[in-house]
This record gives C-alpha cells, sequence and structure tokens, in this order.
C-alpha cells in the first residue's frame, strides 16, 4: 500500500514533519520525494510517496 502526502514547512514550530514521523514510526518507508512550488514563498513543499 503506498501513500502520498505534502509536507510543509514553514518554522520549527510551524510544519507538519510529525506526520511524517508518525508514518515512518509506524513501519512505513520513504519510496521517494520530490520538491515541489515555485519558490516564491517562505514554506518549503515537497511531495513524499511512502509505502507499507
Amino acid at each position: 500500500m503506498q501513500k502520498a502526502i505534502i509536507v510543509w514547512f514553514f518554522s520549527e514550530k510551524r510544519n507538519n514533519l510529525d506526520e511524517l514521523n508518525n508514518l515512518l514510526s509506524d513501519g512505513w518507508k520513504v519510496i521517494s520525494q520530490k520538491p515541489m512550488g515555485t519558490g516564491e514563498s517562505n514554506v518549503a513543499l515537497s511531495l513524499v510517496i511512502v509505502e507499507k
């Protein structure tokens, strides 16, 4: 089974890295990662595909 999640990072306190870390601790593995966005904002975005 695979899932796609968009990981975003604005600052140390404003991000959703916990979502990815929870999946990894539950046995999911990262299959691929691709940066997203145009570079015109302060938020870093990444499309992450995980598999279990």
